[in-house]
């Protein structure tokens, strides 16, 4: 795999690690040259997802628990890293035949899953990206926020939610003396995401539209070489 040229020196943080997208993101991150720091909720599924990556550091943390990711936060600047990138790649999918069959805990999951660790591991490393030269905070969020299906409709709102955390990160980072923005934070949208067990499990199908989780974890790392004022805050759609 090939990724953007150019990262030696920055520390990542792939928050959601254990997913397919998460192991294409550490892979693609490592490749490039950065330090991966790879956080997941078991340490098993860590090892055994991201063991063949020797580089990549692998750290467990509760991310619905804000303050075990401050506590991570304040371990990792005591060792002297500075967090540059935060790619927030946990999530999940909860829905139904219709708005009467969405239940309040597919909900809960949802909010805790997407929304709640994003709002904690952001509060916790904003001050980190802030600072950096090229700091930089990316979300996936997916089509159905544009076009929302009664089916989705949590999974959907929570997703609209996201985004507009997001957004206001990324007001915060346009706060400099000059109002020009250094650091950025962006949403990457997609209509599903692809990986070879998908395909291995449906050779069959040819899967119109989805984005596969190598070339997202590509255009994660590109957004490092981009300038931060023409992508912070923007929606940047992977869907045509």
């Amino acid at each position: 795999m090939s990724g953007s040229p150019g990262l030696s020196g920055l520390n990542v943080l792939v928050a959601g690690a254990t997913s397919q997208a998460g192991i294409a993101a550490a892979e693609a991150f490592s490749s490039a040259g950065a330090r991966v720091i790879a956080i997941g909720s078991n340490s098993g599924r860590l090892e055994s997802s991201l063991g063949h990556l020797q580089s990549v550091e692998r750290r467990t943390c509760d991310l619905t628990d804000f303050a075990a990711v401050q506590a991570l936060s304040r371990e990792l600047r005591a060792g002297g890293t500075n967090v540059d990138g935060l790619i927030h790649l946990v999530g999940g999918w909860r829905g139904g035949s219709g708005v009467a069959e969405q239940s309040d805990e597919d909900y809960d999951f949802l909010h805790r899953s997407v929304l709640t660790t994003l709002r904690n591991t952001t509060r916790a490393f904003v001050g980190d990206l802030s600072r950096s030269p090229r700091g930089r905070i990316a979300i996936v969020s997916s089509k159905a926020v544009d076009e929302p299906a009664a089916g989705s409709a949590s999974y959907a709102a929570i997703k609209a939610a996201a985004e507009t955390w997001v957004r206001a990160v990324a007001q915060e980072f346009n706060k400099t003396p000059d109002g020009q923005a250094r650091a950025a934070a962006s949403v990457v949208v997609v209509k599903a995401l692809l990986d070879e067990k998908m395909r291995a499990e449906s050779p069959e199908r040819r899967f119109p539209g989805y984005t596969h989780v190598r070339d997202l974890a590509v255009m994660m790392t590109g957004l490092f070489e981009r300038d931060a004022a023409t992508i912070n805050g923007q929606r940047l759609d992977l869907t045509s």
